[in-house]
């Protein structure tokens, strides 16, 4: 009876712990992290340019939606500024009935397998521009211009602090799977998307691993309950 009692508060010690591990990671949790240059720092991002003037990713995984004029190259006064040193195609987004181009409110980036990390390159950063990420219909986070690390959402034109590569990671063990590029204010200048595959959670494997052992551990305890009876 002792062994079984102790057998049994291993049992519920290691299911304890598999809800500690579950746990750990807190949902809808995504930080903001920013760096210098037109491009991710994350060498295992895949990247979407729009050079050749469409909002398509070549490697197949996102799709933007909401898009009509939002494709643009150079600056318009009044209506659009490309990022700085950036001579290529990027997308702008403007609200709805500001009759300037790029005028559809928002812009959709939906991904047919989770990520766990959205980058992109921003230019004459607002705080009146707006990242929304989404995990399915689940609204994990917002940010604004004005929350992107060491920026200055003045919308300058030059300045490398509103002029920077934007970085949302998720935690471990957290993924998401769309985004939503907004402004309520002309414009919201982007280039150089990139996104990363997540991988399966290692809360995951660790749970498996815990609920083995302790079905295992059980399993082996009536074996040699059942041994004890015939020898007796």
């Amino acid at each position: 009876m002792f062994i079984t009692r102790m057998l049994k508060k291993l049992s519920l010690a290691l299911l304890g712990t598999t809800a500690v591990v579950m746990s750990a990671n807190p949902a809808s949790a995504v930080t903001m992290q920013v760096n210098s240059g037109m491009f991710s720092s994350y060498a295992d991002a895949k990247t979407i340019t729009f050079d050749n003037g469409t909002a398509n990713d070549p490697n197949g995984f996102a799709t933007y939606s909401n898009i009509t004029n939002n494709i643009v190259q150079g600056s318009v006064s009044g209506q659009y500024a490309s990022p700085y040193g950036d001579n290529t195609d990027f997308l702008a987004i403007s609200p709805v009935g500001s009759n300037v181009a790029g005028d559809t409110g928002f812009v959709n980036i939906n991904f047919k397998q989770a990520v766990n990390y959205f980058g992109f390159y921003a230019g004459s950063l607002d705080s009146y521009n707006y990242i929304d990420i989404y995990n399915g219909n689940q609204l994990l986070k917002t940010f604004s211009g004005s929350d992107v690390p060491t920026a200055t959402a003045d919308g300058n034109q030059t300045s490398l602090q509103s002029n920077l590569f934007i970085n949302l990671v998720a935690d471990t063990g957290e993924t998401f799977n769309r985004v939503v590029l907004r402004s309520d204010g002309v414009a919201f200048e982007t280039d150089n998307h990139a996104y990363r595959l997540a991988s399966v959670p290692e809360s995951n494997s660790m749970l498996g691993v815990l609920a083995i052992g302790a079905c295992g551990m059980m399993s082996l305890f009536k074996r040699s309950q059942q041994k004890v009876t015939v020898k007796g």
